[in-house]
């Protein structure tokens, strides 16, 4: 995947050698002159990056003096620069044993570095000896602190591990190469990854050794299909990279870096799925992209909000996660920070929406972890903002970095990015069952063909699917022109109402509730017929809603009236009659009065939004013109029912 440098190098305070910077200005812990001279040799070496000859020259001079604080030190900076961090522990060590003067600080250094490695104990004990030392520099003491916690954390943490049983994915998804999971639909059919492949002759990056390509599988028969390149557009002799997929699997989001048409050194671009095609990626442009490092999208199941990390300017960290929103004119807003509830001073990123639009995950340094990048996880709170994180524990969290992670719609599977022993390669993906405190809401999806009901023709028509208890907007998206397919995420404990439209025809109603909905929620697969604007043409209007044996309309019903006064709005040829209907239960002249009334009600409340009174009618029809039976509570239940029918055009 495509991440900033800084991940893949210690931190500048782990390496940099602060002790002893000119060695020639101060005199040295040795009065061994043979010691001294290899010494001043050795650092010249190191200089000019001849690692191999300054450690020849540093062995020689602990040789001739074993208690040569200095040479002990160069020889753990040069160690931590060629990332040897055991040897760089050893030698850092070797100057505290010496039992010289040194620069309090070493024991910082040393304590990142064993805090990196996993060996907590020593570590806490080297920021305390820090801490007592009386070190007068603030920043280094706040370094500490918080070095000083990590370790607390870790140490807390392994005692109390979560549920962790990470499998292998296997030969069809991974590789001898380095495998990073990227994404999944919401219907867990296709699985997306980025693969490090050794490079070819037309590579355009020859100053690598690797060329990074996306990958898909499909999943058949609850097995995944041999992963095959995911090819031209999208596929370069480029590098791509951290690949964010849309739930339902139209939209593509990743990052690519020094490209002509880039405006920094990493950029975002994005495709779109038309049948089995992608489009050519595009430049998501200067609103979104910096002069900096962007990357590592995810695209969240409204079909309106774009994460992603970057380092530009004004961030709180070395790199923090920033969001940008889709504009009804298709432009994209100016980038916000996240803030102080996710973002810090040090690196977040790779963040992952989860398809409920509630929960979010997301790596980091500077929440208290277990050194390096660790995953964690944030609630929205009812201000629409992501709440304090957690940290996903010990052993998915390690001292080592972790950073590729999504969660499938359901919530109950993770996949994750780990270089594992027993592995196919380098990285490998493996899947485990998420713990049930670490899960997203439980979440399903509605699937389906969008077709002209006269002439069959798959449609590409637009979906809105409405929160009914809020009115807003849940999801916005559109139906493939090609084969009229769609995909809706619905996250559970919630009713919907779901619109769908196309000019031309009339819209489409439909209702899901999904509260009190448990572990057996199932997906569903409905195909949706659209009827062209004709007179006589008529549909039920799902979402209208009444108390029982009342006609006062329920303030569920708002969205829908709002969409057939957007409808009549956009249509000012039409005239429609509301009817009204009822169910068998009860006499005639109740159902017939009932069914009246509530056409009534729809009818004045059109009116008083400004529909012209010649355009509507209204008539109750009782229990005279059944749909289904009324033997059963569901079909009773499809007989009380509201219509608008077009009466001219």
């Amino acid at each position: 995947m495509i991440f900033p440098r800084s991940v893949f190098f210690f931190l500048l305070l782990n390496v940099v050698w602060i002790s002893i910077s000119y060695p020639q200005e101060r005199p040295l812990s040795t009065e061994n002159q043979k010691a001294e001279k290899l010494f001043y040799s050795a650092y010249e070496r190191y200089q000019v990056k001849d690692f191999s000859t300054a450690h020849s020259d540093l062995k020689k001079a602990i040789t001739a003096d074993p208690r040569f604080t200095e040479a002990f030190i160069l020889q753990g900076d040069i160690y931590s620069e060629e990332q040897q961090p055991d040897k760089a522990i050893e030698s850092y060590q070797g100057a505290i044993s010496a039992g010289k003067t040194f620069a309090p600080v070493l024991y910082t250094i040393l304590a990142n570095i064993q805090l990196n490695r996993g060996l907590y104990g020593d570590a806490q004990s080297n920021f305390l000896r820090f801490l007592e030392s009386g070190d007068p520099s603030d920043k280094r003491k706040m370094q500490a602190e918080l070095g000083l916690k990590a370790c607390g954390f870790a140490i807390r943490h392994i005692a109390n591990p979560v549920p962790y049983i990470p499998v292998n994915m296997g030969d069809s998804i991974n590789s001898r190469f380095d495998d990073y999971v990227n994404a999944i639909t919401a219907d867990d059919a296709l699985f997306y990854l980025t693969r490090k492949n050794k490079k070819t002759p037309e590579s355009l990056d020859q100053s690598q050794d690797f060329e990074e390509d996306f990958y898909f599988s499909s999943r058949h028969d609850s097995l995944w299909t041999k992963a095959t390149p995911l090819g031209a557009p999208v596929n370069t002799f480029g590098n791509e990279g951290a690949l964010s997929i849309s739930p339902d699997g139209k939209y593509l989001f990743f990052a690519a870096c020094g490209r002509p048409d880039g405006y920094g050194s990493c950029d975002l671009y994005w495709a779109k799925r038309t049948d089995d095609r992608w489009s050519t990626p595009q430049n998501l442009g200067p609103a979104v992209n910096s002069p900096q490092w962007d990357s590592q999208p995810t695209f969240s199941s409204d079909g309106k909000t774009l994460c992603f990390a970057s380092k530009r300017a004004g961030g709180k960290g070395s790199s923090d996660i920033w969001k940008s929103i889709l504009q009804p004119d298709g432009q994209w807003s100016d980038p916000v920070n996240l803030g102080d509830s996710i973002n810090t001073l040090a690196e977040e990123m790779a963040p992952f929406i989860h398809p409920d639009n509630q929960t979010f995950y997301f790596s980091s340094k500077g929440h208290p972890g277990m050194g390096g990048l660790d995953l964690f996880f944030s609630r929205k709170t009812s201000d629409g903002n992501w709440g304090e994180p957690v940290n996903l524990g010990f052993p998915i969290n390690t001292h080592a970095n972790e950073i590729s992670f999504i969660v499938n719609a359901r919530g109950n599977v993770g996949y994750i990015s780990s270089d594992l022993p027993g592995g196919k390669g380098g990285h490998d993906i493996y899947q485990f069952p998420l713990y049930q405190e670490a899960r997203p809401v439980l979440t399903s999806y509605l699937k389906g063909i969008v077709y002209d009901q006269v002439t069959g023709k798959k449609l590409d028509a637009r979906f809105e699917l409405i929160d009914l208890g809020t009115s807003k907007t849940w999801v916005e998206s559109l139906s493939d022109p090609v084969t009229g397919e769609f995909l809706l995420v619905l996250p559970s404990e919630k009713n919907y109402a779901l619109n769908v439209s196309k000019e031309g025809y009339l819209f489409f109603s439909e209702n899901f509730s999904l509260i009190g909905s448990n572990s057996s929620l199932k997906p569903m697969v409905r195909n949706i017929p659209m009827k062209p604007v004709q007179i006589g043409e008529s549909i039920v209007l799902k979402n209208i809603f009444f108390d029982t044996g009342h006609y006062f309309l329920k303030e569920e019903s708002t969205t829908e009236l709002q969409k057939l006064i957007e409808y009549l709005q956009k249509n000012p040829g039409l005239k429609i009659e509301i009817s009204g209907h009822t169910d068998h239960v009860g006499t005639t002249q109740y159902n017939q009065e009932l069914s009246e009334n509530r056409a009534k009600a729809v009818y004045e409340f059109l009116i008083r939004s400004g529909i012209q009174p010649e355009r509507v009618t209204f008539k109750g029809y009782g229990s005279s013109r059944p749909v289904d039976t009324n033997d059963t509570e569901p079909g009773r239940a499809n007989n009380r029912r509201t219509e608008f029918k077009i009466t001219g055009n």
